[in-house]
C-alpha cells in the first residue's frame, strides 16, 4: 500500500524533504521554519503527466538532483509564473510588474536557468510526455510551432501570457475543495485542460521557421524583456535594445517574436495596457494621470489603444 502511494508523489519532492530533514505528508512538503516558509505539493497523475505546485521561500539555495528527469523520455514542460494571489509569499519585487505567464519548453531546455528564482519560488510546473501528446492530434493539421514542440528534438521555449480564462482554471486548481477520493482525477483534468488551451494558443502563432535556442540567448532575451517592462512609459527602440543585448536587430526581433509570440512593440503595448488597467483599478488614478504616466501625450490616442486591448474605454473600465 505504501508503494502505491509513493507512485503518486514526484521523486524530487521526497529528495528535497530529505535534504531539509523532514518528510512529505499528503503529497505536500511543508518547509521547516529554520529553512524558510511555504510549501510544495506534487502529483504523479499517471505515467504520462506529473505536476508540482511550489510556493515557498528558502533562507538559502538548496541543490537537489532531479531523479524524475529521464534522458530517454521526451517531455514537454509547462511552467506557470506570477499566478499566485498576492500574499506574504508573493514573487519578489523584481517580479511584481510581471504579467501571469507560462513557459512552454522542450525537455532539452532547462527553464530554471532562464529566470533566476534563487530562494523564492512561486510556480506551477506540469510535465507531459511528448509521445502521449503526439497521439492526441492529427499530424496533418498541426502548425510548425506545435509540430516542433511535440517533436521535442531541439531546445525550444515559448512564453504565453496567462489570460483570465486560464487564470480561472489555475484558481480552481489552487482553491478547489476536492476530497481525497477525487483529488488526483480533478487536478489531472484541470492540468490537461490548461495544456489543451495553451497548445491551441501556440497553434495560432505564425512562425514558419524556428531556431534552436541556447541558454545565453534566452537569458539575454529575458533581460531585454525586463528592460522593456521596467519602463512602460518609454517606447522601446530596437537599435538601443540590440546594442544592450549584443545582438543584431534582426536576430533580436526574430528570437523575441519566436519566444514571446509578439513583436517587441506589440508585447510592450500589451503590457502597457495591462499596466494601465492596473493603475486605473488598483491605484485608482485618473485617466489623464495614467495616460501621461505611460508616455501618452494624446489622451484620445490612449483611449483608443486601451479599448483595442481591454475592450472598453479607460473611463468606462475604471467605473466597472
Amino acid at each position: 500500500m505504501v508503494e502505491g502511494k509513493q507512485q503518486t508523489v514526484p521523486a524530487i519532492l521526497n529528495r528535497i524533504a530529505g535534504l531539509l530533514g523532514t518528510e512529505v505528508k499528503n503529497r505536500t512538503l511543508e518547509i521547516p521554519g529554520k529553512f524558510g516558509k511555504g510549501s510544495c505539493t506534487g502529483f504523479v497523475f499517471n505515467e504520462h503527466i506529473r505536476m508540482l505546485i511550489s510556493n515557498y521561500e528558502l533562507n538559502e539555495d538548496v541543490l537537489v538532483e532531479n531523479t524524475d528527469l529521464q534522458p530517454d523520455r521526451r517531455m514537454v514542460v509547462f511552467k506557470f509564473q506570477n499566478i499566485f494571489p498576492e500574499t506574504e509569499l508573493s514573487p519578489t519585487e523584481g517580479d511584481s510588474r510581471q504579467m501571469p505567464s507560462v513557459l512552454i519548453a522542450t525537455s532539452r531546455m532547462n527553464t530554471d536557468t532562464l529566470i533566476p528564482i534563487h530562494t523564492n519560488k512561486a510556480t506551477i510546473t506540469i510535465e507531459v510526455d511528448a509521445d502521449y501528446l503526439n497521439g492526441l492530434f492529427d499530424l496533418s493539421e498541426r502548425s510548425p510551432v506545435l509540430e516542433s514542440l511535440l517533436q521535442n528534438t531541439r531546445p525550444l521555449l515559448f512564453e504565453q501570457i496567462v489570460y483570465p480564462s486560464l487564470q480561472k482554471i489555475v484558481h480552481e486548481m489552487l482553491t478547489g475543495t476536492i476530497g481525497k477520493t477525487f483529488e488526483l482525477f480533478f487536478l489531472r483534468i484541470k492540468a490537461e485542460e490548461l495544456i489543451c488551451k495553451l497548445l491551441m494558443e501556440l497553434e495560432k502563432r505564425d512562425e514558419t521557421r524556428l531556431y534552436a535556442l541556447n541558454s545565453e540567448d534566452l537569458q539575454t532575451l529575458y533581460k531585454i524583456k525586463e528592460q522593456i517592462l521596467a519602463h512602460p512609459g518609454t517606447l522601446p527602440v530596437i537599435n538601443e535594445l540590440a546594442g544592450y543585448a549584443c545582438m543584431s536587430p534582426t536576430k533580436l526581433k526574430r528570437l523575441f517574436k519566436q519566444v514571446f509570440g509578439n513583436s517587441i512593440f506589440s508585447y510592450y503595448q500589451e503590457f502597457r495596457m495591462q499596466e494601465a488597467a492596473r493603475l486605473l483599478k488598483e491605484e485608482q488614478l485618473s485617466v489623464s494621470d495614467v495616460g501621461y504616466q505611460l508616455g501618452f501625450t494624446n489622451l484620445s490616442h490612449f483611449s483608443r489603444v486601451f479599448k483595442e486591448h481591454i475592450g472598453m474605454k479607460p473611463k468606462q473600465y475604471s467605473r466597472s
